[in-house]
């Protein structure tokens, strides 16, 4: 039996405590946490080992504040998970890791917690889930600032993370950690299939200008968009911070240069890009220049339909994907809700499947063996063709779509974009020790004293 040898927290000797029922604290000093999971026996830790018949998930989104639109969709994405794991359903019964009898034997229930688009009230909301709810997976995001905070209170407390909707490079660059996956693509990403692109489309030798959402996010979308435009010849004059949650950019607006720029990118998100872009077309910058958001989402695109017709960016996943994964969220969705579901939403369903399969490959709920069952996982089922979640930065190395607004005459309720190309896994990305990832030092798995 391992041994762990770490002290333990206030949490820890009450799990222990639980698991030994009258064998008493004390004589669990060196066996605590036996099973909690397919009769596997490992040392509590974080909410390891999981008693009782049920075991929780945290969904921890936006409720309020700038993305709020965008966790109403992650949430019902989590919840058809949640139901399909239970009852079968979707994916579940494509995926031969799955049951739809619950995970490793129990049935799944859930916590929701509103982040509010801020990263302290998140990281306040995934601590209760962790203390009050023993949250054994937490999983979240749209905002990358919200992730990164959440992400790392997941380390410190030995609970894993599932990133949803997290686009910086930082997410898995700088402030990855072992306890967190993301399958989302990247900014950096995002340059490597948006530029060449615009640069075939626009042509070359264009003279740019950037405003960008001045957080995490925004920084290194701004970034990455200079690096690989310039690296396509074209030449920035400036890039310019904006708060985030700003809903007047007139002023901004007014300060681009319309008689040097021949291209304006708007690093924005949410209701920001929802304000920014018509505000843009609003002023007639469209008529100067070509406008360009490096990253879409429906419903972004939805409450700026009007000004999104040409206009070039990049996006997660798209409803009208043929491939056989896709069709089955959507048509599971439709059921369920009787519209279309956005990528948030996909990432949330996967997510939470994804989670949910490594455990059971495992064999166990112990977080180091559900890390390690995730970690250089290769696979096809959800939805975006093979993707393998890298082991050295936990990040998802998948295809990218490059999506252009249809205008306004063509667009429906549940059309609104288009796919321009698809750049294949093998044309993006980077290696362990470059790009984001050459700043990623993952940390502990928690086990490591064992023995």
């Amino acid at each position: 039996m391992a041994r762990d040898t770490r002290p333990m927290n206030r949490r820890d000797v009450l799990k222990a405590s639980g698991a030994a029922g009258a064998a008493g604290i004390a004589g669990l000093a060196g066996c605590a946490g036996v099973g909690g999971g397919g009769g596997s026996e490992y040392p509590a830790i974080g909410n390891y080992p999981v008693e009782g018949d049920e075991v929780v998930f945290g969904y921890n989104v936006p409720q309020s504040g700038s993305y709020s639109q965008e966790g109403q969709d992650e949430l019902r994405g989590y919840r058809l998970a949640e139901q399909h794991l239970n009852n079968g359903g979707g994916w579940v019964d494509d995926w031969s890791d799955l049951s739809g009898d619950g995970v490793l034997g129990k049935t799944v229930t859930s916590v929701e917690g509103d982040t509010a688009t801020n990263p302290d009230t998140a990281r306040q909301s995934a601590q209760r889930m962790i203390d009050r709810d023993n949250a054994i997976m937490i999983s979240g995001g749209s905002s990358s600032a919200v992730a990164i905070a959440v992400q790392s209170l997941c380390q410190e407390e030995k609970v894993q993370f599932q990133c949803c909707i997290t686009h910086s490079n930082d997410t898995t660059g700088p402030e990855c950690v072992r306890y967190s996956f993301r399958e989302m693509f990247n900014a950096y990403m995002t340059g490597q299939a948006l530029a060449p692109v615009v640069a075939e489309e626009y042509g070359d030798d264009l003279n740019f200008y950037q405003l960008y959402a001045d957080y995490s996010w925004g920084q290194t979308q701004q970034a990455s968009m200079e690096q690989f435009l310039t690296e396509a010849g074209w030449s920035q004059i400036e890039s310019v911070p904006t708060p985030l949650g700003t809903s007047d950019y007139s002023s901004y607006l007014s300060d681009v240069p319309r008689d040097e720029a021949d291209a304006l990118i708007l690093n924005h998100y949410g209701l920001d890009g929802a304000n920014s872009l018509p505000q843009a077309i609003e002023q007639g910058l469209d008529q100067d220049m070509e406008v360009i958001v490096p990253l879409y989402n429906r419903l972004m695109a939805e409450a700026a339909a009007d000004s999104i017709g040409g206009i070039f960016g990049t996006a997660d996943w798209n409803w009208k994907l043929e491939n056989s994964a896709s069709q089955s969220f959507v048509e599971a969705y439709q059921q369920e809700h009787d519209r279309v579901p956005s990528y948030g939403a996909r990432i949330a369903y996967a997510q939470t499947l994804q989670y949910a399969a490594a455990a059971e490959r495992a064999g166990t709920f112990y977080p180091p063996e559900v890390i390690r069952a995730m970690e250089g996982y290769e696979y096809d089922n959800a939805g975006l063709g093979s993707e393998t979640m890298r082991g050295c930065d936990h990040q998802g190395q998948r295809d990218v779509l490059v999506m252009r607004g249809l205008p306004p005459e063509e667009q429906t309720e549940d059309s609104l974009l288009e796919l321009v190309s698809t750049t294949s896994r093998d044309n993006l990305g980077y290696g362990c020790d470059s790009g984001p990832a050459a700043d990623c030092e993952l940390g502990d798995y928690g086990d490591e004293d064992s023995g």
